[in-house]
This record gives structure tokens, C-alpha cells and sequence, in this order.
């Protein structure tokens, strides 16, 4: 069994409250509800820079990086105004 984690950091630059971000947020994470998924918001308080902690667990790691890959894939196709720096984790 393999558990991931990946930490996506996004940059709006047109985004001037944490209200707006925060609309962002919870608009990516209903379209990351369909990998069945753990999402959480990690980000501080400034409402240019957000960042997301998710979560999977997954059978090897072979298995893993196709997930993470799919998930990555979405957000560049969905998300593509909005930089994203993804680091990952396997334990």
C-alpha cells in the first residue's frame, strides 16, 4: 500500500480578497471530488498564494503516479489561468 501526498501551490494574480480566493478554492476542489480524495486548505492568509494538501492511499506505486498524473492532467485542463507548483510525496 502506497499513501501520497501532493502539495499544489497556486499564484492569483488577479485575485484582491480572501473572499475571491477562497471562491477559487472551493471551485477546484468540487471538480477534485470525482478522484474520491482527501483535500485541504493549507494556505495563510494572504489571498494571492493558495495552497492545497491532498491525500490518497493506492495499491503500489505504480498505481500512484497514474493517479497522481490524472490528477495533475485535470488541473491543467480545468485550471490552466492559474500556476500551480506540485510537489509529491510517497510514503
Amino acid at each position: 500500500m502506497t499513501a501520497c501526498v501532493m502539495y499544489l501551490q497556486f499564484e492569483f494574480i488577479d485575485v484582491r480578497s480572501l473572499k475571491g480566493r477562497r471562491s477559487i478554492i472551493n471551485s477546484l476542489k468540487e471538480q477534485l471530488k470525482t478522484f474520491n480524495i482527501s483535500v485541504l486548505d493549507i494556505s495563510s492568509e494572504y489571498p494571492k498564494e493558495a495552497m492545497l494538501a491532498i491525500a490518497f492511499l493506492s495499491p503500489n506505486a505504480l498505481m500512484a503516479a497514474k493517479y497522481r498524473q490524472q490528477i495533475e492532467t485535470m488541473i491543467e485542463k480545468k485550471f490552466p489561468e492559474w500556476p500551480c507548483e506540485i510537489e509529491y510525496e510517497e510514503i
